[in-house]
């Protein structure tokens, strides 16, 4: 049922000093029937910095209540959370819209563009109604964690610190054929506020080489944990290493208090979805992204 508005909704971008109150309300947002941006998001973008990730969001507030979160993941793509009042919304949704709609706003460009929104129901309708369609197919996993996770042994665990930063850049460029990873954007995100609450982890094989990585985020006791990301050294693949690392980072999640642990992986990626289903995940249902195609 749509609420009315009672007080008008603003937009800003938030300051670098402004992210713990942002993370604040960004945990708050975290159940277990919403899908939508984590806390460990906002960790894994401040890679670049706290104040190039302070420049990346826009923040509607009703009133003096945040309302809705958005962070930029280049320059066409938003992903964006919801605080879970108002996920069907119609009035905040009609707001968001305009503002995404509108180029001179400071959001999205004209032209081509794309949102994550997976849980803003309201939303996804309206922006339907403007000409979005659906987009890619991204496909969210969960393990719920009332029981203990068996990490098997096959690999040595170990906290990734600021010495074993380099092995973890490698590791990630590695896995996923990227070079954009450095050891100083590593520790820019180990030494970040987000990270105070999640886990980097480094897994060696019986010679002790790095072979595989993953960083795990909670949101706190009783809500669901992400992770982002699991990824293997290419010249180490078949041997179960994604497995067990998905298990190690799983386990790290529980003992955090997680809920759930979640993560979500693009639908053409079927070697990944694979790993989280072997290590216990279950599929949620595909929840594609939306996107607004250029002009012909």
């Amino acid at each position: 049922m749509a609420t009315m508005l009672s007080t008008p909704t603003t937009l800003r971008t938030p300051t670098a000093d402004e992210l713990e109150d942002v993370l604040v309300a960004l945990r708050r947002w975290q159940r277990e029937d919403l899908l939508q941006l984590h806390p460990g998001d906002l960790g894994w973008h401040h890679l670049r910095g706290a104040d190039p990730t302070a420049q990346n969001l826009r923040l509607w507030s009703r009133g003096s209540r945040p309302a809705a979160l958005g962070m930029l993941d280049g320059h066409d793509l938003l992903r964006l959370a919801i605080a879970p009042q108002f996920a069907e919304d119609e009035p905040l949704a009609r707001r968001l819209a305009e503002d995404l709609l509108e180029p001179e706003r400071g959001i999205l460009p004209s032209g081509q563009a794309f949102l994550e929104a997976r849980s803003a129901f309201a939303l996804r309708t309206v922006l339907q109604e403007h000409g979005w369609s659906k987009g890619e197919a991204w496909v969210p996993l969960r393990r719920d964690l009332a029981e203990p996770v068996t990490v098997p042994e096959t690999l040595t665990i170990e906290p990734v610190r600021q010495s074993t930063a380099g092995e973890y850049a490698e590791v990630h460029r590695s896995a996923f054929d990227s070079r954009s990873l450095t050891v100083e954007r590593v520790l820019t995100m180990l030494d970040g506020p987000a990270h105070r609450d999640a886990a980097s982890l480094l897994g060696r094989d019986e010679t002790g080489n790095a072979v595989a990585v993953i960083s795990v985020w909670s949101a706190g006791p009783g809500r669901p944990g992400l992770i982002e990301p699991l990824g293997v050294h290419r010249d180490h693949r078949g041997w179960g290493h994604g497995r067990a690392m998905c298990l190690a980072g799983t386990a790290q999640l529980r003992a955090m208090g997680a809920s759930s642990a979640t993560v979500c992986t693009p639908r053409a990626l079927t070697g990944a979805v694979a790993t989280y289903v072997s290590a216990g995940y279950r599929e949620l249902g595909d929840v594609p992204d939306l996107q607004r195609l250029p002009a012909p």
